[in-house]
């Protein structure tokens, strides 16, 4: 029998069969081990057991957050930093666990043929990294971003009555969204793990404006002018500053000015004095006081030259600078502000100065209405609200003689008019805005402190008669010093 089985040829298979089981069984003996040949990218893991190994790739890693990476940010603006700052970390452990399955897994053949795969040829498992996105980020906003360089438009110059184009400047803005992903991408599927450069996603942003375009910007489209004549010179002076602060604005299409922003901050430092101005139906002190009337005064150059109006408010008091609903407010501690929207097709350039106690504003663009096309602005009263009594407040503290007046401010409900006119006849009558002033009785407060209570008594009874007037009167009564007796002159 057994020369007959020799000599069906299958003596070779039993040899064969005998030598695989024994090199498997010798490789079983090798424990938990990492079969010769397997790598996890450069690192080999031969014959480690799956602690050994991941120290081992962890220690590679290790290695990486020292190498230099350099950003390049907006103007090739280099920023060095290292792996280790990215929070460069390896992603793919279970290498090591698969590592180690191979040659266990399939019958004897199989287990057999990945064997001896694995002597001609080495098997590798790519490591696979990841990085920290919030400290990537917070690299990119915080040491990238600051080398970003705005651009800046071209720009007009009125000096001596004419115009001098400024060229522009042209930007560069780091996209942080695009970068953020260049980045992830270039480190986790193409870094070799050497020192190397990164360009990242800078968006080139151009100016606006050009010679060409601003030249055409000479025509004037509205001009306006108020008088401060009456102010003291700290008012004046608030008024020439306000002026000042706003001449020379370029405004493209579609641009929008905020006179708040333009005049602000109201402080000593941006050149503004103590000057009066309203605040609850008062008038009182305070730095800037009198910008009203250089945002009133710009108001209705806008009006003239027909731009879009996006906030306006009227005083609360009507002020005489202007007619009612003619004027534009603006206060801080109220949240009011005079915008308005370039809504024509091309640039408009805003001069602003102050001569004789007057301020002008006058605005330039390109003239494109019909040359018979003229607009004016009515000023309509629908109601007039005339004080009552005068209303005195007693203060006890003071002595009689003792009188701090407040004006009466007649109180107003108006409308403005915008009229348009082609060749002298109107065309176009449309209401522009509404406005309601309020009234304030005259005030005063009159000291009442004496020490002879008749004047007492008297100067209780003029305040109770609701005139300020007879208060003054009775005032000037109790204050008289004594006249010196005459002596008696003998009949002749």
């Amino acid at each position: 029998m057994m020369k007959k089985w020799m000599k069906r040829g299958c003596f070779p298979v039993l040899v064969f069969a005998c030598l695989l089981m024994l090199g498997l069984q010798a490789n079983a003996e090798d424990g938990d081990a990492i079969k010769k040949g397997i790598f996890a990218g450069d690192v080999e893991l031969s014959g480690m057991d799956a602690a050994q190994a991941e120290a081992a790739v962890e220690a590679y890693v290790e290695s990486l957050r020292d190498v230099e990476i350099t950003l390049l940010a907006a103007g090739d603006a280099q920023v060095p930093v290292t792996a280790g700052q990215l929070g460069v970390a390896w992603a793919n452990r279970e290498i090591v666990s698969q590592a180690l399955e191979v040659g266990i897994h399939g019958n004897v053949i199989e287990r057999y043929k990945m064997l001896k795969d694995l002597e001609r040829e080495n098997l590798v498992y790519p490591i696979e990294l990841s990085f920290d996105l919030q400290a990537v980020t917070d690299i990119l906003t915080g040491e990238c971003v600051p080398h970003d360089v705005k651009a800046e438009d071209a720009t007009l110059v009125r000096e001596n009555g004419s115009f001098q184009v400024i060229g522009g400047n042209t930007g560069y803005v780091l996209d942080v969204e695009a970068s953020f992903d260049k980045i992830n991408e270039f480190l986790s599927n193409e870094w070799t793990g050497e020192a190397c450069s990164i360009p990242l996603v800078v968006e080139v942003e151009e100016p606006r404006g050009s010679a060409e375009e601003l030249a055409k910007v000479k025509d004037v489209l509205g001009t306006f002018t108020t008088s401060y004549s009456s102010s003291n010179s700290n008012r004046s002076a608030n008024v020439a500053n306000g002026c000042e602060l706003i001449n020379g604005t370029l405004l493209y299409p579609g641009d929008e000015f905020s006179t708040y922003e333009a005049v602000a901050p109201f402080s000593v430092a941006n050149g503004y004095f103590m000057a009066g101005s309203y605040l609850n139906g008062k008038v009182v002190d305070s730095l800037g006081g009198g910008i009203c009337q250089v945002s009133t005064t710009l108001y209705n150059t806008v009006l003239l030259a027909e731009l879009e109006v996006t906030e306006r408010h009227n005083h609360s008091m009507i002020v005489t600078y202007v007619d009612p609903s003619a004027d534009a407010a603006i206060a801080e501690s109220s949240g009011k502000d005079f915008k308005f929207v370039n809504n024509l097709d091309y640039p408009i350039y805003i001069e602003g100065y102050t001569e004789n106690k007057k301020i002008t504003f006058t605005i330039y663009g390109v003239e494109t209405r019909d040359a018979g096309r003229e607009v004016r602005y009515e000023s309509e009263v629908l109601e007039v609200i005339n004080p009552p009594s005068d209303t005195l407040y007693p203060d006890p503290g003071q002595p009689i003689g003792y009188v701090v007046k407040s004006g009466a401010h007649i109180g107003y409900k108006a409308r403005l008019w915008k009229v348009v006119t082609e060749n002298g006849t109107e065309v176009e009558r449309t209401q522009v805005n509404s406005s309601s002033y309020k009234m304030v009785p005259r005030s005063a407060t009159i000291g009442t402190a004496t020490a002879d209570p008749v004047a007492y008594e008297e100067i209780m009874a003029a305040i109770g008669t609701g005139s300020l007037d007879h208060v003054m009167n009775v005032i000037a009564l109790l204050t008289q010093p004594p006249q010196p007796e005459q002596p008696e002159v003998p009949v002749q």
